[in-house]
């Protein structure tokens, strides 16, 4: 049956959680059609989590020629090749890119390379091909974009996230702003290719949004590879002193030289110039698209997902706010996405795994809270001469004995955190975990085998 519109669905933007929305949609029957100006995938597969990953193992390379020498392996040449690195990654970049295209279409779904800005609540203009398409429904993907400070007086001589996976060599210095997780992991990965890092932070502790023993462990960790850590501190004016040099001045008084000036400051939800004002649709004082708990805006038939609502920006919780969406709307299936013990990380070195609730959050919110933790060198070191040291924690509800949050520092804590946010999530008790056989010898075994309550002294 037509109706009056062109469109079941529109969707502007073709990241994660658009792409997600619209494939289920039109899977059940929709006639869908997505806009995107740049290239489908979005921040995540073109210009984030992917592409960030692979520079990750590239940098982690580093570390391991120097740990293979302690178990008699010698490497003679070794040299690292950044335009081969960045030549890879490209491609399979656009091998991502084209599954993308390719899924959306075989789904039903038809693509615009165009921008698109709303005229009305049903209207959507698509400014690369100069004219207007029609749609029952309207959804907002279009996630966020890295925020500079550009009160600071050349603020424009440094770069973002988006352009450091097109750099056209490697700096032999690097000067990152900010202590969060977009910072830290590129400082960590400028360091393991061979460069000199100093990472300035405006607060007082790095990672400030994780547990406190965890921001205390990585920022140990960044001080004994050489990465050089200035808290307390902002960029007063960045000076370009040519020949690819610039001096960082700092709020300290002092400066920094450096070939590269890289701002990891945060983010902001890429919400100007899409017309919400014309189609009624609030935003919040961040410009963030205010939704309810499905996904709907201010106005009835629009609805947002992603890192464009500022909710938690994480891929998997996009892809997921899509998916409700497409089974609230178009599969008469009402769906919301619950937001409890989503687990994330931190790709530094060594990495961060979490989920639930650190310390002092569990202690605002519950009477009782046991804690448990270990902090020891991994068995892999003991023949590198390396001190990296591993930390693991466990947020106990002393009432229940339910674990209410699991924090580690080690290698592949990423991994070990996806496994251990199924327990968390469940309920699983501090009891149930000691049950639970040690798998020897492994650095997670520490897992099941913390006995004794850490007492804190306050």
């Amino acid at each position: 049956m037509m109706t009056k519109f062109d469109y079941d669905l529109f969707t502007i933007g073709a990241g994660s959680g658009g792409v997600r929305a619209s494939r289920l949609a039109a899977s059940y029957g929709a006639r869908v059609g997505v806009a995107e100006e740049y290239r489908v995938g979005g921040t995540c597969v073109i210009r984030g989590c992917v592409p960030k990953k692979f520079l990750v193992y590239a940098s982690e390379y580093g570390h391991g020629f120097n740990d293979a020498r302690g178990y008699g392996w010698t490497a003679e040449n070794i040299r690292f090749d950044w335009t081969k690195l960045i030549e890879n990654k490209d491609d399979e970049i656009d091998r991502l890119n084209g599954i993308y295209i390719k899924n959306l279409k075989n789904a039903g779904a038809e693509i615009f390379q165009s921008r698109a800005v709303l005229k009305n609540k049903h209207t959507v203009h698509l400014e690369a091909e100069g004219r207007n398409v029609t749609a029952e429904k309207i959804l907002i993907a279009t996630g966020g974009a890295p925020w500079t400070d550009e009160n600071v007086p050349g603020h424009d001589l440094g770069i973002t996230s988006n352009e450091a996976f097109h750099l056209d060599k490697l700096p032999k210095h690097v000067v990152v702003a900010g202590g969060g997780y977009i910072a830290i992991e590129f400082a960590c990965i400028f360091k393991g290719l061979g460069c000199d890092v100093c990472l300035v932070y405006r607060g007082e502790d790095i990672l400030r949004y994780f547990d406190t023993d965890v921001s205390v462990q990585v920022h140990s960790e960044l001080k004994r590879q050489g990465i050089r850590v200035i808290t307390q501190t902002t960029f007063e004016k960045i000076e370009d002193l040519g020949g690819d040099q610039k001096r960082v001045h700092l709020s300290s008084g002092s400066h920094i030289d450096t070939g590269l000036v890289f701002w990891a400051v945060g983010r902001k939800p890429s919400t100007d110039g899409l017309g919400l004002d014309t189609a009624g649709v609030e935003v919040d004082k961040k410009g963030a698209i205010v939704v309810d708990e499905y996904s709907k805006t201010s106005t009835d038939n629009i609805f947002a997902v992603g890192d464009v609502t500022d909710r938690v920006n994480l891929t998997p919780v996009a892809i997921r706010e899509g998916a409700a969406f497409a089974e609230t709307e178009f599969n008469n299936n009402p769906s919301k996405m619950d937001y409890t013990f989503i687990p994330k990380a931190v790709f530094s070195q060594p990495p961060v795994g979490s989920v639930g609730y650190a310390e002092h959050e569990a202690r605002a919110e519950f009477k009782n809270i046991d804690i448990y933790k270990t902090n020891f060198r991994a068995m892999k070191n003991m023949l590198t001469g390396s001190e990296e040291r591993v930390l693991m924690k466990l947020v106990v509800d002393g009432d229940t004995d339910k674990v209410l949050g699991c924090h580690i520092v080690g290698a592949e804590a990423g991994e070990m955190i996806q496994c251990i946010a199924i327990a968390v999530k469940a309920g699983l008790t501090k009891v149930q975990f000691d049950e639970t056989v040690a798998l020897h010898p492994t650095i997670a075994e520490e897992l099941v085998t913390m006995k004794e309550k850490f007492v804190p002294n306050f």
